[in-house]
């Protein structure tokens, strides 16, 4: 890719990003007083992700991290491969039992599952209350409606999906953005030329979602990117 290209690239992904955390403004003070924040993290382990999981690991790692610092975000992480293979771990707030746990997938062949990821953060929701999901993925391979069902019913619950897309394409784009904007949520383009801002707004949503105001306060004190932008957004307290 020329130079030009490259910048050109950065520059798209990084108005994505400011994007993106403009739309997560609206999700509010993140969990009430002595409740634990409760993050879905939510993949497509299908072989057209084989290229960049390295990466997508990495990104994730970095939340994972935020997630263990600040000590009060459980996360479940819940993927989809193969003809019929859709699981979920137990919830875990230790970034080294999150990272081993991603270590342990493959990508394989397959369809898309989206819609039993959302009918699981529904069921989840409704045993205790999940404060966001992070989905990620590069195909939509369903019924649009019947996906668009599922995510009404989260907008109910008042659970965002923060929906990740790798590429371009265009039946997966219309899908997720339609899913981002029922939930309350948002889209985002999953690119490798804006990595350093997306695992930046990883790690304020991990923040946010465990701690509220004060965790990304905390962050963007420490220089985080994202913390500075999505505090931002939020505005005056």
């Amino acid at each position: 890719m020329a130079a030009r290209d490259k910048t050109i690239a950065r520059a798209e992904g990084s108005a994505a990003v400011a994007d993106f955390l403009a739309k997560a403004s609206a999700l509010g003070e993140a969990r009430r007083p002595g409740e634990r924040g409760r993050l879905i993290f939510a993949l497509d382990a299908t072989m057209s992700r084989q290229p960049t999981w390295d990466l997508a690991c990495r990104l994730q790692g970095d939340m994972f991290t935020e997630a263990d610092r600040i000590g009060s975000l459980d996360v479940q992480l819940v993927y989809f491969r193969g003809l019929a293979e859709c699981r979920a771990s137990k919830w875990v707030s230790d970034a080294g039992r999150l990272g081993a746990l991603m270590a342990r997938i493959d990508c394989r062949g397959g369809n898309t599952q989206i819609g039993r990821v959302l009918a699981h953060a529904v069921a989840e929701t409704r045993r205790e209350r999940v404060r966001a999901i992070v989905l990620v993925g590069d195909a939509m391979e369903e019924n649009v409606d019947h996906l668009c069902a599922l995510a009404g019913q989260l907008a109910l619950l008042g659970v965002p999906v923060f929906a990740f897309q790798e590429g371009h394409d265009a039946i997966a784009a219309q899908a997720f953005r339609e899913i981002a904007r029922i939930t309350r949520g948002a889209w985002c383009r999953f690119d490798v030329s804006a990595a350093d801002e997306l695992a930046a707004l990883l790690r304020a949503v991990a923040a946010y979602s465990a701690g509220g105001r004060a965790a990304l306060e905390d962050l963007s004190g420490k220089g985080g990117r994202g913390a500075r932008l999505l505090l931002q957004q939020l505005g005056a307290p």
